[in-house]
């Protein structure tokens, strides 16, 4: 059951990189990273939730970073790829390992 809200946040992720620019709502100037900075930090955090060791984990969402923002530039959905984007979806990764390991250390502390 671990292993839900890990894939619970792969599909969310789809939808939020994959939604054609028909489909985006508009929003202020710097939503779109904000929103990247939480979905990558959501992954990893639910990753490591569900076990997955955090070098790997690390490894896979950094690759992910870059084919989504390549595929969204080549697919056609009307979207644009952006190195910031991918350089915020690392950064949020970096966050997501961070939180979790602040909450494994409570969590063993309290124990």
């Amino acid at each position: 059951m671990r292993s839900v809200p890990f894939a619970v946040a792969v599909l969310l992720s789809l939808v939020v990189l994959f939604t054609p620019e028909s489909g985006v709502p508009t929003a202020p100037a710097g939503t779109d990273k904000v929103v990247h900075l939480l979905l990558f930090a959501l992954l990893a955090f639910t990753g490591r939730r569900a076990g997955m060791h955090w070098a790997a984990l690390l490894a896979g969402l950094v690759a992910y970073a870059g084919v989504s923002e390549v595929l969204q530039a080549t697919l056609p959905i009307g979207r644009d790829g952006d190195l910031g984007d991918a350089l915020t979806d690392v950064t949020g990764a970096a966050f997501g390992l961070a939180a979790f390991a602040l909450v494994a250390i409570r969590n063993r502390t309290r124990s």
